[in-house]
């Protein structure tokens, strides 16, 4: 699949250092003595079974929790200077207003983003759903609320992507589109960590079952 996405501004690639994290939920380990270096242009797969923290490693990633050992750091700097003007979030809720469109809603992220409206068509058009832009949020299917959160991830323009479950409620053709989306941001320097409990075939990346770490 070709697509033809936007010029946005250079990214400033950036890697990302986890070293000896530990996560756990009251009584219960998530996750012992995780490590991980990531490098610009990488991808990793996270997969495990329900309970393993997958949504918690990346949100400890992200700044959101606070592991009970360990280090996240991207580039030389501290998690806490660094996170927020670097990272890119997906959870498991898209974002999107019941009542907006996706014109309203990626108009309203990319001014949040300092980004001009124009790669917007073209982020919705690589996605195939250009044609739902001044559709309420209501009235779209989950997968394409979840298209839409793609678009909005890759308004962002940050140089690392934490997706959780990004092709949860895709079709096959949606997870291709997916595919090629992070191939984009991967040959512009960008970097990913997904979690999921799908097979995706994202050439070169790294695989790790989270279910080795507790």
């Amino acid at each position: 699949m070709t697509e033809k996405f936007p010029d946005l501004p250079d990214l400033q690639p950036e890697t990302l250092r986890v070293s000896g994290l530990s996560l756990s939920r009251g009584d219960i380990t998530l996750v012992r003595d995780f490590s991980l270096d990531l490098a610009p242009g990488e991808a990793v797969l996270m997969s495990g079974a329900n309970g393993t923290g997958k949504t918690t490693l990346l949100r400890a990633v992200a700044g959101f929790v606070r592991p009970d050992a360990g280090r996240v750091v991207f580039g030389e700097g501290p998690k806490a200077d660094s996170a927020a003007e670097l990272v890119a979030w997906l959870g498991h809720a898209d974002g999107l207003k019941p009542v907006e469109t996706p014109r309203q809603s990626l108009r309203f992220w990319a001014k949040m983003n300092d980004q001009g409206r124009d790669p917007i068509l073209p982020l919705m058009r690589a996605m195939a759903i250009e044609s739902l832009i001044d559709r309420p949020a209501s009235r779209l299917s989950r997968g394409q609320q979840r298209r839409c959160a793609l678009v909005r991830v890759a308004l962002a323009n940050r140089p690392i992507w934490l997706l959780d479950e990004p092709a949860g409620p895709l079709d096959g053709g949606g997870r291709a589109r997916l595919a090629a989306l992070v191939d984009w941001h991967r040959s512009r320097g960008g970097s990913v960590i997904a979690a999921t409990h799908q097979s995706l075939d994202w050439p070169d990346a790294k695989r790790i079952d989270l279910g080795a770490h507790r």
